[in-house]
């Protein structure tokens, strides 16, 4: 086979010139995909010591490991953070009515030092995520099987850490982490979403959660359930509203589910059924499902004998 490859170059280097928008050159350089890729892996190691690892860890040595994680991220996410600070904008340009007291100007070692004193806050809050898995899935045999099988653990894991670099002004290196896990576990999570404690996402393929999600504590949902924008069509005029539904405290949202629009509000304690499509609010305690292709909801504590084998 003979390649005329100076030919072939010569196409490529016209097609750079005559095709914009997907070239990043004389510009800022861009935070690494490799690099965070490698600084996700690091980070997970890094919050669960012993679960990542090719050898166990003893206790003797866990605080020359630690340090010498930490260390070694820092120098690797202090680059990336510095590439990535170069492209902000002012946070207010950015998410006007979402965030209007954040800083724009914090520096990336000032961005760093904030990011990694999370951590353990961050730790804190996967305890619980964990806890939840275990107390709602019968099919757990320990925590242990959760933290190292189940997908949700990672995707939820980055995301919080994410949403530190996010809530920060940290722009595209959060969303880049992010979408690392998205692609390893199938669980779409924006780092700009809300989540409070105790959250648990069953089997989790598919699963879609908006950048202006807010969700509150002990919600579980399962695979295939969306909290998604009405509508892009206004598209950059929507930057920085509020785009995706609210989740009150104790909600479950099953298979499927598609929760749509910034003013819908699922009330706390409420249950949504299977492939339910819904667009407006419902109050605390709803059960809400179709029945002959009709959308019901019944308040849980009136509701017939019949919906008493519902998990609620």
């Amino acid at each position: 086979m003979n390649l005329d490859l100076g030919k072939i170059t010569g196409t490529i280097l016209d097609s750079y010139r005559t095709t914009g928008g997907l070239n990043n050159l004389d510009e800022t350089n861009l935070p690494s995909k490799r690099a965070l890729a490698s600084i996700c892996e690091d980070l997970l190691q890094l919050v669960f010591p012993g679960f990542h690892d090719l050898e166990p860890i003893h206790s003797n040595h866990l605080n020359r490991v630690t340090t010498h994680r930490i260390f070694s991220i820092a120098d690797r996410l202090l680059l990336e953070l510095t590439k990535s600070l170069k492209l902000r904008k002012s946070r207010s340009e950015i998410t006007p009515d979402l965030t209007p007291d954040l800083t724009p100007d914090l520096t990336p070692d000032q961005v760093l030092h904030a990011f990694l004193e999370s951590l353990p806050q961050v730790r804190a809050l996967l305890s619980t995520d964990v806890e939840a898995a275990f107390k709602g899935d019968p099919a757990a045999s320990s925590a242990n099987e959760i933290i190292v099988a189940y997908p949700f653990v990672e995707a939820l894991a980055i995301q919080r850490m994410a949403h530190q670099l996010y809530m920060q002004g940290v722009p595209i290196l959060p969303r880049v982490m992010t979408e690392w896990a998205h692609a390893r576990t199938g669980i779409d999570i924006h780092p700009g979403a809300q989540i409070g404690s105790h959250f648990f996402i069953d089997h989790g393929t598919g699963v879609v959660i908006g950048e202006t999600a807010v969700i509150g504590a002990h919600c579980k949902l399962y695979q295939g359930v969306s909290l998604i924008a009405r509508s892009l069509s206004g598209g950059q005029a929507l930057r920085g509203k509020k785009r995706h539904p609210t989740l009150e405290d104790n909600v479950t949202l099953y298979a499927g589910a598609t929760i749509m629009g910034g003013d819908t509000v699922v009330g706390s304690g409420s249950t949504v059924a299977a492939s339910v499509f819904l667009t407006h609010s419902v109050p605390a305690r709803s059960l809400v499902f179709y029945e002959e292709r009709q959308l019901q909801i019944l308040d849980k504590d009136k509701r017939s004998a019949k919906w008493d084998d519902w998990v609620i």
